[in-house]
């Protein structure tokens, strides 16, 4: 019993967050998104500004729901997350330190970022740069062991 209120209240909540994209995306449609940046007309911050909305319920939802879960079926599963976070912590913290944050080359746009937004975006590219290649590297080391495996 209990279960199926909580499914009615998710589903009633997603119906909510769906008719309010669509009211936003009409709305911008209707109004007219600006071809440059010039021509701002005030219709790409409210779209883009739902987005992070949407994005962040997301996450939350995520995060709480994926902590609930593994509160309540395995306690001790707890413990491996929190050692994700702070391998993830860490990991973030090095690729920051890493980060130049050098100014833009042959940036032409109206507005130059600053140094704290330069850092950041290097600090992101690292990080990319660095997942990117554990992956990379995480597939070819997993065929190698599998192809060992299986020739004995």
């Amino acid at each position: 019993m209990e279960n199926q209120k909580y499914a009615k209240i998710v589903k009633i909540a997603l119906w909510v967050l769906l008719a309010l994209s669509v009211a936003v995306l009409l709305w911008g449609t209707i109004k007219g998104y600006p071809a440059t940046v010039a021509a701002d007309n005030g219709t790409v911050d409210p779209l883009l500004y739902w987005a992070y909305i949407v994005l962040g319920i997301a996450l939350v939802s995520v995060i709480c729901v994926g902590l609930y879960v593994t509160a309540t079926t395995n306690p001790k599963g707890l413990i491996k997350i929190g050692v994700a976070v702070v391998a993830a912590a860490v990991l973030f913290g090095v690729c920051y330190l890493l980060a130049s944050g050098a100014p833009a080359v042959g940036y032409s746009g109206a507005k130059l970022p600053t140094a704290s937004e330069l850092k950041m975006t290097d600090t992101i590219l690292n990080l990319a740069y660095l997942v990117g290649g554990a992956a990379i590297l995480s597939i070819i080391v997993s065929e190698i062991f599998m192809s060992i495996r299986n020739k004995k």
